[in-house]
């Protein structure tokens, strides 16, 4: 079967379970930053020479797979969705995130003020990730505010998220040198 399917020639794209709606559907965005933000991690996994913050972000990505699939399924799917055993965000992806966040803050980074990306190109694509995820998170508190988001969990899991990309970043930059350049 070829990539090239031409089903969404029109103007559609396919959810879970074979709905069909409008490319830029509010569920289509909220998903698709989460997409972005996979392949914003998947640059920052590639340009870091640290295994610590590799292998933070590869966890971090396999749980990015649950997320999307969530998004992609329609509230009135996401019964079978659960039945038909596909993995839902809940407090057990945040947790690893929170003590990430624990992690780094007990260790000694450099930060005054918020920082200026581009020390580093690894804590530069950090920096854009973070981005990224907050423009995820806005889209998927978009769907909740619509009453379109029956699971609060991924916007925790989101927010977490960027401020552990936040964290990573200048864990990067510390070691990289004297610290991040700050405004």
């Amino acid at each position: 079967m070829s990539i090239a399917t031409r089903t969404g020639d029109a103007g559609t794209t396919g959810l879970m379970y074979n709905r069909r709606v409008a490319k830029c559907h509010p569920r289509v965005e909220a998903y698709g930053a989460v997409d972005e933000l996979n392949a914003a991690l998947g640059l920052a996994r590639a340009l870091t020479a640290h295994p610590f913050v590799r292998d933070h972000l590869l966890a971090v990505q396999q749980n990015l797979v649950t997320v999307m699939g969530e998004l992609a399924t329609a509230l009135d799917d996401l019964s079978r969705y659960r039945k038909d055993g596909y993995p839902v965000v809940t407090a057990d992806l945040i947790r690893p995130l929170d003590g990430l966040v624990r992690e780094i803050e007990a260790q000694s980074i450099t930060y005054r003020g918020w920082a200026t990306p581009g020390e580093t190109p690894d804590a530069a694509a950090l920096d854009v990730a973070r981005t990224v995820c907050r423009r995820a998170e806005r889209r998927v508190c978009g769907l909740h505010e619509a009453g379109q988001l029956e699971n609060p969990e991924i916007i925790i899991f989101l927010n977490r998220l960027s401020d552990a990309l936040w964290l990573l970043a200048r864990w990067v930059e510390t070691r990289a040198g004297d610290g991040p350049v700050v405004a």
